[in-house]
């Protein structure tokens, strides 16, 4: 990936096996819920569990977001380019 882009990312909650390696290595962005599942956060800490919900990458937790998607093992972590969707990392990515 040379070129820097922006990010998204989303759980799919009927996937998520409760594991908890998003929320170890991305605190600010994964969070679970009282059902025992992951979800997302948004910029300002709200966690956003309707369907399908997505919030942006903050740049210094990339790595984290990408490592936490490759590693899930629900394979429901879905990293996207913000512009074109295209995936990054999780189910669709070209590197997994």
């Amino acid at each position: 990936m040379a070129e820097e882009r922006e990010l998204e990312v989303s759980i799919d909650q009927d996937a998520c096996t409760g594991d908890g390696l998003c929320v170890q290595y991305a605190p600010e962005v994964f969070e679970f819920d009282i059902d025992g599942l992951a979800y997302v956060k948004n910029l300002k800490g709200d966690l956003l569990t309707t369907e399908g919900s997505q919030t942006a990458v903050p740049e210094r937790l990339r790595l984290d977001i990408v490592n936490a998607a490759h590693d899930c093992p629900g394979e429901c972590i879905y990293v996207r380019d913000q512009a074109d969707k295209t995936p990054v990392a999780g189910p669709g990515a070209e590197t997994d």
